[in-house]
Formats: structure tokens, C-alpha cells, sequence
């Protein structure tokens, strides 16, 4: 694959410490984007969000280990097999958590929970471990598509628990997986299209390769912001901002009014519409060469047919042939990677929102279809 610095989904992202005195941003998100080769404009867009858990001060090491090895892995694979390659990665992020983690004291414990996804053209692959989550935001109609590696969602599945008692249960961070610890976690591919529909385990991994519409929207979060914000408020914000950035401003900002007890951090992915291509940036010496080019055809052009429309001369004085200077057509720039910096919103952040095209959201999209 290669990099390139153009998304072909909208993107927007902020992370966030939360209103927590002398709290760290344990959060750790990247986002990149290629194609497939250069004979294959193929478009691809990876982007992972994790949440570090444990270690004195370490959660943070942990998290990042794990953007960083899931990301690279990503990177350097022919995109054949996505949720081989994902699974595999995370395994080896596990292993490399776990190594840190004994080898130093003070990183012992640490680990982190992670949520990614992977859109190969209009194809969507994703996976998770812990209580990171997805969201698919289709028209008036938001679904959370994985499923929370929790004491609580286990007592919720079991009917042991109603949704409101688990708001404010005690063991609401008792998480069953996470990436770091002794026992490798098991990716969950299960894509829950109708999480209430009772969808087999096996039916919810076919899922997997879901074609993605015209105006669908993707939300990946740390449990920030699904700890204080709930799904149909999440949706109403998303559709109600005028912009992706001002949305993930938006979602951050709720949880930070209520709260903000912990780290928040949110990337938002959206399918253009249709008739709404994403620009891309035409470099200014291109302009200005194509436009002098442009220039010298014209000036040669109307010289030639002010010479074909003159009379015929008695005398055969030599002419002079005009001579076209010749413009070289730049070739084709290398694109750069968009820099990365530091965001500083209310309080420190940790990543700069990814620097591309954001549309207004729309509620014109039918809702998810129930088979």
C-alpha cells in the first residue's frame, strides 16, 4: 500500500484529558490513508483508537504501543487478508505490552483496550478488544456495531441487568479483555447490524466486509464518551453540528459538561455524498505553468491565423516563423504526510483533529435496513 495524504472518507478526530485534576490522557488514536499501488488507485483508510489501562503512569505507553504496532502492521501488508492481518497485529501488540510491562516495575499491570477499522473502498473491516466501541450512524438510526468485553455487558446479555441498572453499576469498568495482559485477547470481528435481533455469533463475523452508503457515518471512541454520553445523544450532536469537526468538538464537550471523569477521546469517518467529491489540493506552480502554457497556445494560435487572413503581398519579403517556447509539464508531486502536532483545547489534548474535508452531516439517508 501507499501512504497517501488525502483521505477518500470525510475525517475528523480530537482526544481530550477530560476535567479530572492531574489526570494523563491515557487515549492514543492514529488515522492514515493510502491506496493500493500505483497501478491501483484503489482507496484504503485505517484508523484505530485505544485506551490505556493500568501501569503507574504507564496506561499511556500501553496504549500508544498499541496504535503504533496495529498501525504499522497495517501499513506494510497488501490488504488481502484485513482481519488476518488485524488479529495477528494485535498479537503482537499483546506481546509487546506484556514483555514492557514485566521488565519494568512500574509499568507492570498496564495494558489498553482498542477499537479499529478498516475501509478498503467502500468496504468496511473492523475489530475490537475491551470497551472501546464502533458506531454506525446511517440516516435517522445509530448502531453500535461491537460488543463491550465487560462484566456488564455479559450481566445485560444474560438478563441480569436492564440498561438503565447498568449506568450506574459498580462494575461498570470491569473489563474481561484488553490488550497487554497474559492470556493473548481474541479479536471480536462480530459486526451487530441488529444487536437486538439476537444475531448469531457467526452471522454478525459475515458481516464483516459491509458495503458502506452515500452519507454513512463511523464513530470510534474510548469509553469517555459512552460513559457520559448516550446513543441517541451521540447521534442528535453528529447531525445537529454543522461540520465533522464542530461534531467531535461537540461530543467532547458534552462529556466534559458532565463530568469529563476520564479521558475522551472520538474519530468520526464520513461517505461523501454523492455529487460531493473531496477536493484535493492543486499545487499553485501547477496552476501557474498550465496557465502560461496556456497563454503561449493562444498568443501562437491567433498570430498563425492573423497570418493565413492577411492579402497577398506582390513582393516575397522572408517572414520570420514565430518559435513557441516549449513549457515542461511539472510531473506529477510526491504527496507529503499531513504533520502531526498537539492539540490544545479547553485542557491538554493529546492529537491534532486530522487535518482533511468535513461536510455537514445529513438526515437524508434511509436507516439501516432490518431483514
Amino acid at each position: 500500500m501507499i501512504p497517501v495524504e488525502r483521505a477518500h472518507l470525510f475525517v475528523a478526530a480530537l482526544s481530550h484529558k477530560g476535567m479530572k485534576k492531574g489526570k494523563n490522557n491515557e487515549d492514543r488514536y492514529a488515522i492514515s490513508s493510502y491506496i493500493l499501488g500505483e497501478d491501483n488507485p484503489t482507496p484504503l483508510l485505517f484508523a484505530i483508537v485505544a485506551d490505556g489501562i493500568g501501569g503507574h503512569l504507564a496506561g499511556e505507553v500501553a496504549a500508544e504501543m498499541v496504535v503504533d504496532y496495529v498501525s504499522q502492521a497495517v501499513a506494510e501488508s497488501n490488504a488481502e487478508n484485513p482481519l488476518d492481518t488485524i488479529s495477528q497485529a494485535v498479537a503482537g501488540a499483546n506481546e509487546a505490552v506484556r514483555l514492557l510491562s514485566e521488565e519494568d516495575d512500574k509499568k507492570q499491570g498496564m495494558g489498553a483496550t482498542c477499537v479499529c477499522v478498516w475501509v478498503i473502498d467502500d468496504r468496511l473491516y473492523a475489530g475490537s478488544v475491551g470497551d472501546s466501541r464502533l458506531y454506525l450512524m446511517r440516516g435517522a438510526v445509530i448502531q453500535q456495531l461491537t460488543t463491550d468485553h465487560t462484566w456488564i455487558q455479559e450481566a445485560l446479555d444474560k438478563g441480569i441487568l436492564t440498561p438503565e441498572q447498568a449506568r450506574e453499576h459498580p462494575n461498570a469498568h470491569v473489563i474481561r479483555q484488553y490488550v497487554g495482559g497474559k492470556n493473548p485477547p481474541e479479536v471480536d470481528f462480530r459486526l451487530r447490524l441488529h444487536a437486538d435481533k439476537g444475531e448469531e455469533t457467526k452471522a454478525e463475523r459475515r458481516n464483516q466486509g459491509l458495503k458502506l452508503e452515500s452519507g454513512d457515518t463511523l464513530l470510534l471512541c474510548s469509553d469517555g464518551l459512552t460513559d457520559l454520553v448516550w446513543n441517541d445523544e451521540i447521534l442528535e450532536i453528529v447531525r445537529s453540528s454543522k461540520s465533522l469537526d464542530l461534531a467531535v468538538k461537540n461530543l467532547v464537550d458534552t462529556a466534559n459538561q458532565r463530568g469529563g471523569h476520564d479521558n475522551t477521546t472520538v474519530i468520526l469517518l464520513s461517505v461523501p455524498e454523492k455529487g460531493n467529491k473531496l477536493k484535493k489540493d492543486i499545487p499553485l506552480w501547477w496552476i501557474i505553468g498550465g496557465v502560461t502554457a496556456a497563454l503561449i497556445t493562444i498568443a501562437t494560435l491567433i498570430g498563425f491565423i492573423w497570418y493565413i487572413v492577411q492579402p497577398p503581398s506582390t513582393s516575397t519579403p522572408t517572414i520570420p516563423v514565430p518559435t513557441v517556447a516549449a513549457t515542461e509539464i511539472p510531473s506529477t508531486p510526491t504527496l507529503a504526510e499531513p504533520p502531526t502536532s498537539t492539540l490544545e483545547p479547553t485542557l491538554s489534548a493529546t492529537y491534532t483533529p486530522w487535518p482533511t474535508n468535513t461536510p455537514n452531516p445529513t438526515n437524508t439517508l434511509d436507516p439501516i435496513n432490518t431483514p
